[in-house]
């Protein structure tokens, strides 16, 4: 169940970073402040990276 949610906020995080960055640097795809879109998208992404890298499933007994 970990590895889906770490899943999620990775993809997650990497489109709100892409379209944040492409709205700082001209096109803004979307109604929101790309400063936010970058900000929330680092976030997502770094945690769902972490999530992935040191937590593991546990067997069900």
């Amino acid at each position: 169940m970990i590895k889906i949610l770490a899943l999620i906020l990775t993809i997650g995080g990497m489109i709100a970073l892409v379209l944040g960055v492409l709205g700082i640097f001209g096109n803004n795809f979307t109604q929101l402040d790309p400063w936010a879109l970058t900000i929330l998208g680092g976030v997502f992404f770094i945690a769902g990276v972490s999530m992935l890298k040191y937590r593991k499933d546990e067997p069900v007994s």
